[in-house]
């Protein structure tokens, strides 16, 4: 009975390190790539085996990291605010959810966004203009007075 017997090539071992020191290089570049960057170098390689030779040693074009939040408006009129230390930016904003009943309910919540710490929450089906004012108030006797208030990305 004949069967095929795989035969290495000789330069194999060479071609495996070649691959794995541009690899890490070329960060963001595919085996396609690798395989350009070769047959720049002088490699007569086979984009298949550089493909096999890739995934026998489990490299991976990492994935692309989300990009920040931009720090200016639309328009480009101001700059956000980047809190420095405690107590200096605070941002409020309501949040809304239903019951199981089905009733709306709305939660008040205001933040310290240097620590992310929840300051205060304040639940009701119906808040007003009047909750925030006295929410606030009542942190600002509990914890002073911070440099700004953001509301909506909005600085007051």
């Amino acid at each position: 009975m004949l069967r095929y017997c795989f035969r290495q090539e000789d330069n194999e071992e060479a071609l495996r390190t070649a691959i794995i020191r541009l690899a890490p290089r070329y960060g963001r570049y595919g085996y396609r790539r690798i395989h350009a960057l070769l047959k720049i170098e002088g490699w007569h390689v086979n984009h298949k085996r550089v493909e096999r030779l890739w995934r026998e040693e489990g490299l991976k074009v990492p994935q692309r990291q989300p990009k920040r939040g931009r720090l200016y408006f639309n328009d480009g009129s101001c700059l956000r605010l980047r809190p420095c230390w405690p107590n200096h930016v605070w941002s409020y904003d309501f949040v809304a959810d239903r019951l199981a009943n089905g009733k709306k309910i709305r939660l008040l919540t205001v933040i310290d966004e240097y620590t992310r710490k929840c300051l205060s929450i304040k639940v009701g089906y119906h808040l007003t203009s009047n909750d925030i004012i006295d929410t606030l108030s009542d942190l600002f006797i509990q914890g002073g007075i911070p440099e700004y208030i953001r509301s909506d990305n909005v600085l007051y």
